[in-house]
């Protein structure tokens, strides 16, 4: 028998018993008799023909069986109550789709029928559920990155963004990334179309105004920290005036160079200005080795100079002065400042010779003292000098030796006796360790 068969799993028909008002005997669907496999295509049958008498259909030429069916054979108010579940089982359904999670660095922009409602922090949310609200997830903290005259490096060069005209006429070629992060979720969804797109425009735009208002060295140099500190605060200002919730973190100079056609040229041009640059570095150098010793030895020969001035001045002063000393002594006595004068002339000329002129009164006024003999002779024997000479002058002990041993009567060599010898000798001994000792 098929499976496809009403009466699979029955018995025998023929010795089943048959009601005569009635017809065959019917059981309950979901029964079998003797415990036998379920009619399959009698349960799907009986479950389209409830589902059609629910909703108005017909059975399909055979009256519906079972709890569920109308009519004669079914029960409404089960009916009723499989329908309120079945609609509540959808509401609660309907309702959870509400619920929405929302990450640490996220916000979500809920919508009610398209227009905006609110924005929500991070966490477990629920809103009403579609069609009557919406929402859409944003990253809020995460740094996004716009690239303007490359992509990615700086091989994949686009010429049309980063070929820029300066202020003295120049063209230089800048790659530089911007770096951004929102600051207000619902502007940045609706106030502008295409925002990351704005992004990009308005970094073009505002470099392009900060280096057409510089000079080429400047971009090229030293300027490239100042240009992308004013190209950023330009930026942030255009973008606040078109509300797109956008906030500048950093513009980065990549790299600023003039065109690969004159690169060569420029090359060249540095490497001159860096020759001139050295060049002045050394002359500065040496301008600052060679000029403080020349200030120098000029300030030596100045002092030098006033020292000299102020020596000779003062020597002349000194010997005026000495001289009007001399002066008012030979006013005074003027034999005894002439005698005076005359034996220091004299001293200072015979100081370093070893012969001694003793001028006399008498005929033969040229006598010799051999002076040196007589220091050579007592030089070896080391006596010192008599105390009671001590206080005398070595001039005075010179000249009192010499008019003792000559006198004027005499007329050849002088004989000097032991004591004016020694008187001579300790006088020429101190005249000479006095005139050693003076400067």
């Amino acid at each position: 028998m098929s499976l496809n068969d009403p009466r699979w799993g029955d018995d025998d028909p023929r010795q089943r018993p048959e009601d005569a008002s009635h017809g065959p005997q019917q059981r309950p669907s979901g029964q079998r008799p003797d415990d036998g496999p379920p009619d399959l295509d009698e349960v799907w049958r009986e479950f389209n023909e409830r589902l059609n008498a629910l909703f108005g259909g017909k059975g399909g030429g055979r009256r519906p069986r079972g709890p569920l069916a109308g009519g004669s054979g079914g029960d409404p108010r089960r009916v009723s109550l499989f329908i309120g579940l079945l609609a509540v089982a959808a509401l609660a359904l309907w309702l959870a789709s509400g619920f929405y999670k929302v990450e640490a660095n996220e916000r979500a922009v809920v919508l009610r029928f398209g227009k905006y409602v609110e924005t929500t922090e991070p966490g477990l949310r629920w809103r009403l559920p579609w069609p009557i609200e919406s929402h859409q997830l944003v990253d809020f903290t995460g740094v996004r990155t716009v690239e303007v005259g490359y992509r990615g490096s700086e091989r994949n060069k686009n010429l049309r963004e980063a070929l820029m005209l300066t202020d003295d006429e120049n063209i230089v070629t800048i790659f530089f990334a911007v770096q951004y992060r929102l600051k207000s979720p619902e502007d940045y969804l609706f106030r502008d179309r295409a925002p990351d797109e704005t992004v990009k425009q308005v970094a073009e735009s505002a470099m392009r105004e900060i280096v057409g208002k510089s000079k080429m060295d400047f971009v090229l140099y030293e300027g490239r920290e100042e240009i992308a500190v004013r190209t950023q605060a330009l930026m942030q200002q255009m973008l606040d005036r078109y509300q797109t919730g956008i906030q500048i973190v950093r513009v980065t100079l990549q790299n600023a160079q003039p065109p690969e056609q004159v690169q060569a040229a420029f090359d060249d041009a540095v490497k001159a200005g860096q020759d001139r640059e050295r060049l002045r570095n050394e002359g500065e150098a040496y301008a600052n080795a060679v000029i403080p010793r020349a200030r120098g030895t000029a300030s030596r020969m100045i002092e030098e100079a006033q020292a000299y001035k102020s020596r000779v001045i003062a020597q002349a002063e000194g010997d005026a002065q000495r001289f009007l000393s001399l002066y008012e002594q030979y006013r005074q006595a003027p034999a005894l400042t002439r005698e005076r004068l005359y034996l220091e002339t004299m001293q200072q000329v015979f100081t370093h010779t070893s012969k001694v002129l003793v001028d006399v009164e008498s005929s033969n006024n040229l006598l010799m003292l051999p002076l040196a003999e007589i220091l050579g002779q007592q030089r070896g024997a080391g006596r010192a000098a008599p105390a009671s000479d001590a206080s005398q002058s070595p001039e005075d002990l010179l000249r009192d030796a010499v008019s003792g041993a000559v006198s004027p009567q005499s007329s050849g060599v002088a004989s000097p006796s032991t004591g004016l010898l020694d008187r001579a000798r300790d006088a020429v001994r101190t005249l000479t360790r006095d005139r050693e000792s003076r400067p």
